[in-house]
């Protein structure tokens, strides 16, 4: 399974659209364009196709992290406190 096939994977998974996933990339600070993601997502045979390398997949997770959880608390803050039900 290649970088390519994982990054679809996880862009179906949560449903996610280009303008989502050009936002969470800035979260970590990685600027990307629409048409380069584009490229990440056609099929391997297509002339525009582009190899996803580990530099992009391991922003988009780092950046996806954020996204679901939040920035992490600073060391010396303490974490927010869940409510007991």
């Amino acid at each position: 399974m290649t970088n390519n096939d994982i990054f679809k994977k996880l862009r179906v998974a949560h449903k996610l659209r280009d303008d989502d996933i050009v936002k969470i990339m800035a979260l970590v600070d990685f600027r990307i364009t629409k048409s380069e993601l584009g490229a990440f997502f056609r099929r391997e045979d297509h002339p525009k196709y582009m190899e996803c390398g580990d530099q992009i997949l391991r922003n988009f997770l780092n950046g996806l992290i954020i996204h679901l959880r939040g920035p992490m608390p600073k060391k010396g803050e303490n974490k927010p406190q869940k409510k007991s039900d």
